[in-house]
């Protein structure tokens, strides 16, 4: 090929594990991270009134009053405790 010199495939030979390694560290770090992010992101928007739900603190409960930003929760009789909604680790009744 005209125009490449040993030089340059010496350095694109030094570089390439350096690509490799990204590459592999995008697939197996980052991209499921995305996924498990996307999946958490689409439960919490999923939430209604009357879901059984977890929260991150293990406490258990039942959704009674929902908003953009809090979930009220009923975890005993007469009891109701408002958390954030991402405080909920997850769903359930969900099947």
């Amino acid at each position: 090929m005209p125009g490449i010199t040993a030089e340059t495939l010496q350095m694109i030979q030094s570089y390439a594990p350096i690509i490799l390694m990204a590459v592999i560290f995008y697939f197996m770090l980052y991209r499921p991270q995305k996924k498990e992010q996307k999946k958490r992101s689409e439960m919490l928007n999923s939430l209604k009134k009357g879901d059984k739900v977890v929260t991150i603190g293990g406490m258990y409960g039942v959704i009674t009053a929902i908003n953009d930003k809090t979930v009220t929760l009923r975890v005993a009789d007469k009891v109701e405790l408002d958390f954030l909604r991402s405080a909920i680790a997850n769903q359930q009744n969900v099947g």
